[in-house]
């Protein structure tokens, strides 16, 4: 059987690479949408590796955005963002990916689904996973958005055109609260692991946020250190079943493993020295905050950007783990310097306690991005219904 062929452009945002659609090169019903994002992806792959695809094996390089006109008078754009799963056959739709936010302006101006002119565009995304709107700014080159520039990015070589990217009302994109359970820390009784204080915080996306003393570990492990730690794998994977019933994003522990998107798991300790990938040595001098992130059950090699923001959202809220750990900084609205297996990352956040609740105004950081590939994506039609039926 032949396979068929879909516009689509390969882009990197980030730190994370997807393949683009156009939403209307796709089928109008939602429900068909999966079958195409994994034949295209290369998902399911036990060996883990997405040769048949456009994936790269790890969570960030396996992700589809689909862009379109916006469904809201204050947006310029829909994206809507899709994690598929590397060794299953799911495509999760519960989260927003914050490095990709980074090239949505950029592929709606080139692709020219937004108008932009002169030295500078201002492109605002609503993103549909959260209901969240990200006002997008980055330089123009003859029209088009600039991919050349002086900004370096940990996790990146080279450096690329800055993309400021502002998360407007960030608090409560997955549970519709800042704060679930209206608590700024809260202790889990976990299964296998005990009693453990954690932070569950609601910004960009839902993460819970536990300190690495309390896992028994230093806080400075790198990625592949993770991975072959079966033991605090799974202490991890239950802390982030538990958060999730607490959180009220899931209804049972059953239905929380089922869903490995959200929330995101994440430890924390104070600025220490540390390795990164690259085995250079980050001083604790040049940190606020030490950081590593589970990512749809792997460690993250950088940190997810939306859990970055929500990161630094919670170390304004005072009391918090994430607080507690992060170096005084002198001002409320002070960027904080993330320390993270690729280098560090620098997030400004805005936090105000209003009528004695806390809210969240604001996030925003750089990112860079790069249209690498345009053209169609090949897809199995044996693998994709949903194309035969619409005769593509």
């Amino acid at each position: 059987m032949r396979q068929k062929k879909i516009p689509a452009v390969f882009m990197r945002g980030g730190t994370s690479n997807a393949v683009v659609f156009h939403a209307k090169d796709l089928p109008r019903d939602r429900a068909l949408w999966d079958e195409i994002f994994l034949a295209a992806i290369g998902s399911p792959d036990p060996y883990g590796r997405q040769l048949d695809g456009m994936g790269g094996g790890v969570s960030s390089l396996s992700k589809v955005c689909i862009v379109g006109p916006s469904s809201r008078p204050d947006a310029d754009i829909d994206y809507t963002f899709a994690q598929v799963q590397v060794k299953e056959a799911k495509v999760d739709y519960g989260a927003n990916c914050g490095n990709m936010s980074s090239a949505m302006g950029p592929f709606a101006v080139d692709e020219g689904l937004v108008k932009a002119a002169g030295k500078e565009a201002l492109v605002r995304v609503h993103n549909t996973n959260t209901k969240k709107l990200i006002w997008s700014r980055f330089p123009l080159d003859d029209g088009q958005a600039a991919v050349d520039g002086d900004l370096a990015i940990p996790g990146v070589s080279g450096t690329g055109a800055p993309v400021k990217l502002e998360f407007r009302e960030p608090g409560g994109a997955t549970t519709g609260k800042l704060l679930p359970t209206g608590n700024v820390v809260d202790v889990l009784d976990v299964p296998g692991v005990g009693r453990i204080r954690v932070s569950m915080v609601d910004a960009a996306n839902a993460c819970v946020f536990v300190r690495a003393a309390d896992l028994g570990i230093k806080g400075t492990e790198l990625p592949e250190d993770i991975d072959a730690d079966a033991a605090l794998l799974k202490k991890l994977a239950a802390i982030r079943v538990s958060a999730s019933v607490a959180m009220g994003i899931t209804k049972t522990p059953e239905e929380a493993a089922k869903r490995a998107s959200v929330p995101f798991v994440g430890f924390v300790s104070g600025p220490q020295d540390a390795k990164t990938l690259t085995g250079e040595t980050l001083g604790e001098a040049g940190m606020d905050l030490t950081a590593r992130v589970m990512s749809n059950g792997q460690p993250h090699r950088a940190l997810p950007l939306t859990c970055t923001l929500c990161m630094a959202i919670a170390a304004r809220l005072e009391g918090s783990v994430v607080h507690e750990a992060t170096r005084a900084t002198g001002s409320p609205d002070g960027e904080v310097r993330i320390a993270m297996p690729s280098g560090v990352l620098t997030v400004a956040a805005s936090v105000r306690k209003l009528e004695g609740n806390w809210h969240a105004e604001q996030g925003a950081f750089y990112r860079t991005q790069r249209r690498m590939f345009e053209g169609t994506v090949l897809v199995r039609a044996s693998r994709a219904p949903a194309l035969r039926a619409a005769g593509r």
